[in-house]
Order: structure tokens, then sequence, then C-alpha cells
């Protein structure tokens, strides 16, 4: 039995809309996979900064070795392979479900692995490849939850999918950052490693129960009836042609000048917050406050910021339109770093902490929900895997790339240049979105 993402072809009220996109049983399917989603990505990122930093290991070491979380960025070169075939010995789950499952039990196995090696000076070796594979997974799972949201409704109900998945998605991180600080001052790093290990078997039983998309199934031979002629002469030529296609088709559709304005304008868009992420942590620190009080107010308090944030983008991108709320978000992102400013001005006071956390985390998710309604409506649904995937990495590449030397930059100039730098960073995106904006509500059509 497969979920179909056809939509209904009778008109709609708003409230019969709402009701029907919400009442899906897909989107609440969405928000178990965004919990499965977002509960390791702090683990091998935010979190595990504290961890190291316990450890003894400079800012500058920290920085170099966020650069393993690049694979989250590096996720559609290995997305035509999710497009193409299901996974090894799980083929009878259909192409999402099967990558999917293999990429959780991946991840559970790689936090399993984390704890029980851990970070000391003679096995670091060894946990950074246990990292690197639990990150690699992570971003796989990502790439295929992705493509399953995009296929499993129409484009009108993405909206609900993003919301319940950024539900999903703030519950993981929550669990990820807030419950592993604390759990971490009770009973050590290990055995918060293990916890959340065990965690991610739950998306991974949803996904046992969740149905194919319709369009994951059919998707073949519609790919088989857009697929350019193959020549009989080289088949390492004819592979390499196949492996493109997606990506071509995002050129063709879009053409060239339009296709690399538009990427490059999703890769800035984030820059300002991906740039102070991996600095975040050892930032608290070293202003005097406790891990408790960082998961109080960061991880738990924050996040829920976060998510109203997330919920309000929804509603501004549908009620506004994606243009105007694109541009109210990048402002909103930049001046929220200049916040930071204070909370360095005021030293281990916990107001000025909220305050900073306020701003931030909820411009994030205002913003976050506004860019993934953007990058869905430019991805095609038969290629969803690869062309999302591509979208979405390029909106951390950037910010990963100069957040792996960031600790360097804090410690030659400090962290009040650093935030103030991070908020400048944004006029490229501001100069982008003026010759895009015609471009911002009607991108080129993906059905």
């Amino acid at each position: 039995m497969n979920v179909s993402a056809a939509a209904p072809a009778v008109r709609e009220s708003g409230l019969q809309r709402f009701r029907r996109a919400f009442g899906r049983p897909g989107a609440w399917i969405v928000c178990l996979f965004g919990f499965g989603s977002g509960l390791p990505f702090l683990l091998v990122g935010v979190t595990l900064g504290y961890w190291f930093r316990e450890q003894g290991m400079t800012l500058g070491s920290i920085g170099l070795f966020s650069w393993i979380s690049l694979l989250y960025v590096c996720k559609f070169l290995w997305a035509p392979l999710l497009d193409k075939r299901a996974a090894p010995l799980l083929g009878a789950m259909g192409r999402r479900r099967s990558w999917l499952l293999l990429s959780q039990l991946g991840v559970a196995a790689g936090l399993a692995a984390m704890a029980l090696i851990g970070p000391s000076d003679q096995n670091l070796a060894a946990f950074l490849v246990a990292l690197t594979f639990t990150t690699f997974c992570g971003a796989t799972q990502d790439c295929v939850v992705d493509a399953y949201r995009i296929e499993i409704a129409p484009k009108e109900d993405q909206g609900a999918l993003i919301t319940t998945y950024s539900l999903g998605y703030r519950i993981g991180l929550v669990l990820g950052g807030a419950l592993a600080l604390y759990v971490a001052d009770l009973v050590g790093w290990r055995t918060t490693y293990l916890l959340q290990a065990a965690l991610m078997l739950i998306p991974a039983v949803m996904t046992l129960r969740a149905l194919e998309p319709i369009a994951a199934v059919t998707q073949q031979p519609v790919q088989a009836a857009v697929a350019p002629p193959q020549a009989a002469g080289n088949p390492v030529v004819n592979a390499l042609r196949e492996y493109l296609r997606p990506i071509l088709e995002f050129f063709q559709r879009n053409g060239t000048k339009l296709a690399l304005t538009l990427l490059l304008f999703v890769g800035l868009y984030k820059l300002p917050d991906q740039i102070i992420g991996v600095m975040a942590g050892p930032f608290y620190l070293d202003l005097g406050f406790t891990k408790s009080q960082i998961a109080t107010v960061s991880k738990v308090y924050g996040v829920w910021l976060g998510f109203a944030g997330a919920l309000l983008g929804g509603i501004a991108a549908t009620v506004i339109g994606v243009r105007r709320s694109l541009l109210i978000a990048a402002l909103g992102v930049a001046l929220s770093n200049l916040v930071f400013l204070l909370m360095a001005a005021n030293p281990g006071q916990i107001w000025s902490f909220i305050v900073t956390i306020s701003a931030d985390n909820f411009c994030q998710g205002f913003a976050g929900s506004v860019l993934v309604a953007f990058m869905s409506g430019l991805a095609d649904v038969r290629f969803s895997a690869t062309q999302y995937a591509l979208l979405a990495s390029l909106s951390n590449l950037p910010g990963k790339l100069l957040g792996g030397v960031s600790g360097f930059f804090v410690e030659a100039f400090g962290f009040q240049a650093f935030f103030a730098l991070s908020a400048v960073s944004i006029v490229p995106t501001l100069w982008l979105y003026w010759r895009l904006r015609s471009h911002m509500d009607t991108p080129a059509s993906a059905s």
C-alpha cells in the first residue's frame, strides 16, 4: 500500500485546506522522521563541542573537527543513488523506506560506538571514524526524509508537513541538546550517548510501519520517459550522464544564469547563523555558564522559541508570500547576531543569556521555515532526493567552511569582532535577493 501525493480536484477554502493538510497521516509520520533527523544533529556538532572542550581541546581543534559535519553539506553527492534504487537487502520496503531504515540504524550504531570509544587522546582517531560514520548516516537520513516529505503530499500541503517536521525536529534537538547536557552532568558523556543511540530506535520503528510514497514507486517509469537516449559507447559516460540527470534537469528548467544565482542565494542565506554555530557552546562556557544553565536556556527554552519562529515563518510564507518573508527573515537573523554583543558585555548574567537566545532562536526558526518552503518549490518531484539535497547542502556549505576556522578568528580577534562580522555577512545575500526578487514567489514549475 502506498501514499499518494495527488492534490484534490475540488477547490477548497483555507480552513478546509488546513484541516486536510494537518489531518494527513503522513504529516505526523513526518513529525517522527523529523525527530530522527534532529536527534543526531547536535550530537555530532554543538553538543559534541562541550565534550571536546571538557577533554581540554583547543578552540582551533574543535573548529577543525567540526568540518566532519560537512558531510551534511555534501549529501547531494550520493543522493542520486537514493533516487535511483532501494537499499541493498531491503528492496521490498521500497526506495525511500529502505534507505531511511538503514540510515536510522546506522545513526544508532554510530552513536553507540562514539559512547564506547570516547574522545580520549589515545582513542581520538577511532572516535573520529565513528563520528564520521554517524554524521554520514545522519546526512543520508535527512536526504531521504526530505524526499519522503516532498513526495507524500502536494505542494499546497507542504506547509503543514514542514510544520510537523519542524516540531519533531525541535523535539529531537531538545533531546540531543538539553537532555544530553543534563544527563552528562549526572552520569557522564558515555551514558548520555548510549541513551541517545537507543532513542534512535523510535523513528526506525515508525519507518517499519510507514507507507512508501506513491511517487517513489512510480518514479522509475517517469524517469525513463524523460531520459535522454544513451549512446552505445563508453559505459562510464552513460553512467555519469545518468548520475547527473537530476542536476542537469534543474539547470535546464531554470536556465543556467538563474539556476546559478538561485544556488548562490540559497548558499549564502544562512551564513550569519552558520558562522557562529560551532563557537556558541565554547562561548557560553567561557562566560561562566554551567552545562545545566546552558541546557535550560539554550536547549529547552531556546528550542521552543525556535519552533515558535518556525511556525510563524510558515504562516508568513503563506500569508504574505515567500519573497517578503525571505527579506524579513534575512534581516532578522543578521540583527539577532548583534544581540550576542550584549551577552558578551554581561558575562555570567542569565538575563542577557535569555534575551540573546530569544532573539537568535526565534529568528533562526523563522528563517528556516521560509527557506525550506522556498527550496521545496524549486525541487522536481521526480528527482526530489537529489535536487532538495543539493539545495539544502548549499544552504549550509559556506557557513560550515567558515565555521571550521572560526575558532582561530576568535582566538585572534575576540568574540565581539566575531559576532559583528557574522552580522555583516548578510550583505551579499541582500544583494542577491534584490536580483532574484521577481522569482521568489513564482519559481520555475517543478511539477
